[in-house]
């Protein structure tokens, strides 16, 4: 029997892009496998600007990262909305550097994935907002 290659659900790739935050290790470049100089993590409707590209997003989050000792972000809810749109429910935990307090919070994504790399991802805040902007998005990209 041949194997072949198998194309991974919006879903799973998702999944995968957070894998590498949830090693102690702290895999930046497991993170960024699935980016490219187009692609743009949008954190605008957080109050926090949007960055392009490999290097800038990369800076952004080694930059993030670091003002905690221990950081873990976990997938909650992740739902394929369709036309290459993913609605995520995240979940930071973090201790800040020099800090024996922890924070939590949670959070909504929506991932645009195209040919297998993530075009964009905005972050909200309000988790009820982005699964709305996940919907308007995958409509308008039907």
């Amino acid at each position: 029997m041949s194997e072949e290659p198998t194309t991974l659900s919006g879903v799973e790739l998702t999944r995968r892009a957070y894998e590498g935050f949830s090693r102690r290790d702290r895999d930046l470049d497991a993170v960024m496998r699935d980016y490219d100089d187009d692609s743009v993590f949008d954190l605008s409707p957080a109050g926090m600007g949007s960055f392009r590209g490999v290097a800038a997003i990369r800076g952004f989050l080694e930059d993030w990262i670091a003002a905690y000792e221990e950081y873990e972000i976990e997938p909650e809810d992740l739902l394929d909305i369709g036309n290459g749109v993913v609605f995520a429910v995240i979940c930071q935990n973090a201790r800040p550097a020099h800090s024996t307090g922890n924070v939590r919070f949670h959070h909504g994504n929506v991932f645009v994935w195209e040919e297998g790399v993530i075009a964009r991802v905005i972050d909200y805040n309000d988790i009820d907002e982005a699964r709305a902007a996940a919907e308007r998005l995958a409509e308008e990209r039907g």
